[in-house]
């Protein structure tokens, strides 16, 4: 029975920071737009740049030019 003396100022507690949380996102607006994020992930995004010439080439380069090395080693 004593217990609940702890249990239930730390439940009031607890549900009021809930409320707090719960107030703070809805007045900085995290439920304005439900709909937009959702939207963007389908979107194609064209308009990034295109990766500087030379370095795919390079990543391609280093990869088998480690094949080259472990096959010469006779390992």
């Amino acid at each position: 029975m004593d217990i609940l003396f702890l249990l239930i100022p730390l439940s009031v507690v607890l549900a009021l920071a809930i409320g707090v949380a719960f107030w703070w996102a809805v007045r900085s607006g995290q439920f304005e737009d439900l709909e937009g994020p959702a939207h963007r992930v389908l979107l194609d995004d064209d308009d990034r740049p295109a990766p500087a010439p030379g370095t795919a080439a390079t990543d391609a380069g280093s990869a088998s030019s480690t094949a080259g090395r472990s096959a010469s080693d006779g390992r």
